[in-house]
């Protein structure tokens, strides 16, 4: 299979069955990450270092303004997209077969889960995953410890709560959290300007 095929695949929902093509690429996409993320996670890098480990694990090119602290963990590594100025704080984990989308200015707190795969309900076929993005918008802060669900978009300045475990879509401007996380408040822009 090639990573062309794989991505469009998972870009379009494909099931990806037990013991399928697919699946096998997925196993050699993640001990091609396991090399990279080891390499973050266990030698000192300079931001300069970490940003061309990135484009390496991403295969296409980061840009200047990301900053990583290790450790950063990811079973794929190609079907992340990062925006301009993301911070990613340490113990982050991208599980981003169905597609991670992170726009500009995001801020990404300790222990983030991302999860883009979920398994089929049925236990007959509880091995076929089922692929769907995440997308986080413009100027989000994800707390610490928070986990965002397969097939979520988060709004444009939204805040997630610590601890948050985000099943739903987050509208723009708003502060959600608990488990399962539900609407806090929205964020008034106007009195902070």
């Amino acid at each position: 299979m090639e990573l062309k095929k794989f991505l469009e695949d998972m870009n379009n929902g494909k099931t990806v069955e037990a013991n399928s093509e697919e699946l096998l690429y997925c196993g050699y996409l993640t001990q091609e990450a396991l090399k990279i993320t080891m390499k973050i996670n266990n030698e000192y890098h300079t931001q300069e270092e970490i940003q061309e480990l990135f484009a390496q694990l991403t295969g296409q090119p980061v840009n200047k303004t990301l900053e990583v602290i290790p450790p950063f963990h990811t079973d794929c590594g190609k079907n992340i997209h990062l925006g301009e100025n993301v911070f990613i704080n340490a113990g982050c984990k991208m599980q981003d077969q169905g597609g991670i989308y992170i726009g500009d200015k995001v801020l990404i707190g300790h222990n983030v889960v991302f999860a883009t795969l979920n398994h089929d309900e049925n236990p007959e076929i509880r091995g076929a995953l089922h692929p769907k993005p995440i997308v986080v918008g413009d100027k989000t802060w994800i707390g610490s410890n928070s986990t965002i669900l397969s097939g979520v978009t988060i709004g444009k300045g939204a805040i997630i709560a610590a601890g948050a475990v985000v099943t739903k879509d987050v509208p723009d401007n708003t502060v959600v959290g608990g488990v399962p996380a539900k609407l806090i408040k929205k964020i008034d822009i106007d009195k902070q300007e």
